[in-house]
């Protein structure tokens, strides 16, 4: 079934199909997240959570189907998302400080490298101080913790003043309670914008969230689907102890 699409729609996915070499990677995907949502994108490695984002960003295009935000074409919309990936990919010996890292965040709106104006860096300051990294802003990169390096991370793509965020497993590297820490920042966050998280850890973003959606190739159960056993089977394939997930609407 498609969903209905409302201008009120951050994200509406309609009839969405994906192959890479005729490989099937997504298969009839319709989701719609709200404005505001905090929404979770669980499910088994490979089973396409990092494409649909890829999509989403317009890096990939689809065999069939559409992606909307608020209601306009995506072309038109890429600038409004802010994108966390999985991994930094900075050369472990590339001289860039963190301050110059969330500055990147910049590049493409006012700035080109190098040229920042005062806005740039009003925008920047305040971006640094509300993920708690200014202290570390002439550090360079390759010399942060996993936690820190994920909040420069953050505070990168809170610089280009985004009204969606999408993150792939923001917390995959980092200990317990730099996890904590993190999904607490994103709360706040979520305040003002759109987020859509994806985690492994079931358990763990339910006290976070108020949208889940289960991806294995097509979506297995979302939005108030309670999460079961035999989801959970039929996502992974297997067992798994336990599985807290409360919905909150």
């Amino acid at each position: 079934m498609v969903e209905t699409s409302t201008s009120d729609s951050a994200i509406h996915i309609s009839d969405i199909n994906f192959s890479f070499d005729k490989l099937s990677i997504l298969e009839n995907i319709n989701m719609t997240i709200e404005q505001g949502d905090f929404a979770g994108l669980i499910g088994p490695n490979g089973g396409g959570k990092t494409t649909l984002l890829k999509l989403i960003l317009g890096l990939y295009k689809p065999q069939s189907g559409t992606i909307t935000l608020f209601g306009e074409a995506l072309k038109k919309q890429r600038k409004i998302i802010g994108y966390v990936p999985q991994y930094a990919n900075f050369s472990s010996d590339f001289p860039i400080s963190v301050k110059d890292t969330v500055l990147q965040g910049r590049l493409g709106l006012t700035a080109c490298f190098g040229f920042y104006n005062q806005q740039d860096k009003i925008i920047v300051d305040k971006v640094m101080q509300e993920t708690e990294i200014t202290p570390l802003a002439q550090r360079p990169i390759q010399s942060l913790s996993g936690g820190q390096m994920q909040r420069v991370l953050v505070a990168r793509a809170l610089a280009t003043e985004p009204e969606i965020m999408l993150l792939d497993e923001p917390t995959a590297n980092i200990d317990q309670r730099a996890e904590k820490d993190i999904f607490d920042l994103f709360k706040t966050i979520n305040k003002r914008m759109t987020i859509l998280v994806i985690s492994h850890d079931i358990g763990f973003v339910s006290d976070y969230i108020n949208k889940v959606f289960c991806l294995n190739k097509t979506l297995v159960c979302h939005d108030s689907t309670p999460v079961t056993s035999d989801t959970i089977h039929t996502l992974y394939g297997g067992h798994i102890s336990e599985v807290q997930h409360s919905h909150h609407h």
